[in-house]
């Protein structure tokens, strides 16, 4: 059972309580006696790997198990993920201080720094504020990476997006945005009240001893082309090589950029690798190029392969975060198919690890707007509409059918009659529908309206020439008058 307290921070800066955001910390944040009673009789890991897949909800999952099934010739719906073969499962509630919904970078500093956090702030307290970088000193909060350095113990990030990204940044940076990713993207405000850009406290804040992801062009200099797509040039403003400095202050330190270069890496004498494959995200597992570019599974088994060589033991943080990408962009087989291979990057990690000394932790820090539904058969292709839609196929044929039966009347009416639903559009008209049949106390979902009974039915376009949509001024004269008017319409009346 988990004991919570409440907390109530005060103005930045201050350690006395008072006023500000009030949030819950977990008792074991605050009285350390509880953490030390509750691991007294449990053993302590040697090595900690902990797999991120950004948006990855409960739907993705699902969806994702039968691709992956699917991707191995069978139905789907049985196959396994390796990250279900875990012995524990749990959900979490994810939601930043200040956010009902959270994102990553307030999610990442929750679960990396154990301090829920604001929205798009980086490895700082509730205290600071988005955007404003004088509230950031003295709210700072250290990750589980920065820790287990302290620890003596190796420690590594690996992504599919730019290193600099929310998720990887809060187990290093401190920063009151996400977005300041390099000098270029900070306000001349941030930057002369001494904050610093989340790439350059990549190489200055905590010594990490394996980077791997995207985000080479937040490093390099402006003058300073990229290896692999010379027409594109760094960001930087200040002039500065942040790879380089980082080479420079670790000795015999390594620094790829492509897939042949990381596999040429000798992991029995390397102690620091930095490689950067992209200069901005790496790409989709559907677009990688396998010849220049490596996969997540590739770059974690060379994370754990000089990781593992310290003999006290190492943390890992490996991210699948072109999941939320692939969802931002409403592009499922994106996001599956990275989930798909963040999957075998655990498999991976399973099998050159020992599960004696070994914690693996694989969580999600929100979900998506994505949903799987339906009622399809058993192996019906994931990504594919019902193959047997013999019941939709009977029902426009019969629409069809009616709509060709129907025969233009020329006739004169004697009386017209309009009736004009102001504001009515298709979802009002189909909630009338149902709310029609509740007040009847019928069991069908809806009844038909008086005027479902017509004949004819038509959609119409009713803008004015200067708004869209329009006013029922507007489309009052094109109903009216036949014309289309601007807006308003008391101009076609009353001098202005």
């Amino acid at each position: 059972m988990k004991a919570y307290r409440a907390v109530t921070f005060s103005s930045p800066g201050s350690s006395r309580r008072g006023k500000g955001p009030r949030i819950l910390e977990h008792e074991s944040q605050a009285d350390p006696g509880i953490s030390t009673q509750a691991d007294t009789h449990e053993p302590r890991a040697k090595n900690v790997i902990l797999f991120l897949g950004d948006g990855m909800g409960v739907p993705t999952i699902t969806a994702a198990r039968i691709y992956k099934g699917q991707l191995a010739g069978g139905s789907g719906e049985e196959s396994v993920l390796a990250m279900e073969r875990f012995p524990y499962v749990a959900l979490s509630k994810t939601y930043n201080v200040d956010r009902q919904v959270p994102d990553s970078a307030g999610t990442a500093t929750a679960y990396l720094c154990g301090v829920k956090a604001n929205a798009k702030t980086l490895g700082l307290s509730a205290r600071a504020t988005l955007g404003q970088c004088n509230t950031t000193f003295g709210n700072e909060v250290h990750s589980v990476l920065h820790r287990a350095t302290l620890s003596g113990k190796s420690v590594g990030i690996v992504t599919t997006t730019r290193v600099q990204h929310a998720s990887p940044a809060a187990a290093y940076a401190h920063s009151a945005s996400r977005e300041w990713y390099g000098d270029v993207n900070m306000s001349k405000e941030a930057a002369s009240q001494g904050c610093k850009d989340i790439a350059y406290q990549l190489v200055h804040n905590t010594d990490i001893n394996v980077i791997l992801g995207g985000g080479r062009k937040f490093m390099l200099p402006r003058n300073m082309s990229d290896p692999e797509h010379p027409k594109q040039n760094g960001t930087r403003k200040d002039g500065l090589n942040l790879i380089e400095m980082w080479l420079s202050n670790r000795m015999g330190a390594q620094y790829v950029w492509n897939k042949t270069g990381l596999a040429s890496v000798n992991e029995n004498t390397t102690n620091h690798l930095m490689g950067l494959f992209e200069p901005h995200d790496m790409a989709y597992e559907l677009d990688r190029d396998n010849n220049t570019d490596p996969s997540i599974v590739e770059m974690t088994e060379k994370a754990i392969r000089i990781l593992r060589r310290n003999p006290n033991g190492f943390f890992l943080f490996v991210e699948g975060g072109r999941i939320d990408h692939g969802h931002h962009k409403g592009r499922a087989k994106l996001a599956l198919s990275e989930t798909v291979m963040m999957d075998r990057a655990v498999e991976r990690a399973v099998e050159l690890t020992d599960a004696s000394e070994t914690l693996m932790v694989v969580t999600a820090d929100h979900s998506h707007v994505f949903t799987l539904g339906g009622n399809t058969p058993r192996g019906n292709n994931i990504f594919a509409q019902e193959e047997k839609p013999s019941f939709w196929n009977q029902q426009a044929l019969k629409a069809i059918e009616q709509a060709l039966s129907l025969r233009p009347r020329h006739y004169k009416a004697k009386n017209l009659i309009l009736f004009l639903g102001d504001g009515m559009g298709l979802p009002t008209i189909t909630a009338a529908r149902i709310l029609k049949g509740e007040m009847k106390n019928q069991l069908s979902p809806q009844l038909p309206l008086a005027m479902d009974a017509f004949p004819y039915v038509a959609l119409s376009k009713v803008p004015s020439i200067c708004a869209c949509p329009c006013s029922s001024g507007g489309g009052g004269a094109n109903g009216f008058l036949g014309i289309v008017p601007s807006f308003p319409l008391r101009r076609l009346f009353f001098s202005t």
